[in-house]
Parts: C-alpha cells; sequence; structure tokens
C-alpha cells in the first residue's frame, strides 16, 4: 500500500505523530499472501470434527470449504463409506498443518 502525503505534513515514529489522522498508525499490518489476517475459525475444532465426522464433510463445511465437503460426503455415499477414509486423513492433515478458511485466510490454532 502507497501513501502519498505532503512533505512536512508528519514524520512517523517522532514527536509530531500520533494524531488519529496519521494512516500508519491507524492501518493494521500488511500480511502478505493473507487476504485479511486470521481466519476466525480453529484448526483444532475443524480437525476434531473432520477426524470423528470427515465422511460428512463436517469439518470442511465448518471451514466454509462447501465444495469440498460436498464432494466428500458424495464420495463416502458411493462407496458404501469406504470413501470416509479420506476424511479422516484430511483430519489429521488439518491438526498438523493447518489449513484455510472458505476466504483463503489461514485457521487460528
Amino acid at each position: 500500500m502507497v501513501v502519498i502525503v505532503p512533505r512536512g505534513a508528519y514524520r512517523c515514529g517522532q514527536r509530531r505523530c500520533g494524531s488519529l489522522s496519521c494512516r500508519l498508525m491507524t492501518t493494521p499490518p500488511y500480511q502478505p499472501g493473507y487476504p485479511q489476517g486470521v481466519s476466525d475459525k480453529s484448526k483444532v475444532i475443524a480437525g476434531v470434527l473432520q477426524i470423528l465426522l470427515g465422511g460428512f464433510g463436517v469439518g470442511r463445511f465448518y471451514m466454509g470449504d462447501t465444495k469440498t465437503g460436498v464432494i466428500q460426503l458424495i464420495v463416502t455415499l458411493v462407496t458404501c463409506g469406504i470413501g470416509s477414509l479420506w476424511g479422516l486423513i484430511d483430519g489429521i492433515l488439518i491438526l498438523v498443518n493447518g489449513g484455510v478458511d472458505g476466504q483463503g485466510r489461514p485457521l487460528r490454532d
């Protein structure tokens, strides 16, 4: 983010800066690669839901990834329950590696 400021308007880090209109003081820190910071969804809850009910895609629905949740549900129904192994493995991977929610933000710990 580039902010164009007239010369002498303020000097951040010095006494003169500190007003509420200072853009460098009021904007949140930039996190490259993450659209809006960290998700409000928990990695632990998503992983446990996916391990226990992963055949139905419950953990993915919780994370906001409805497309993968529906695919997991269909695979489990078509394979008469054998496809629920995908949900079990997916839950373990979510607990170990984390994941992202439906908006692409990383899950919180």
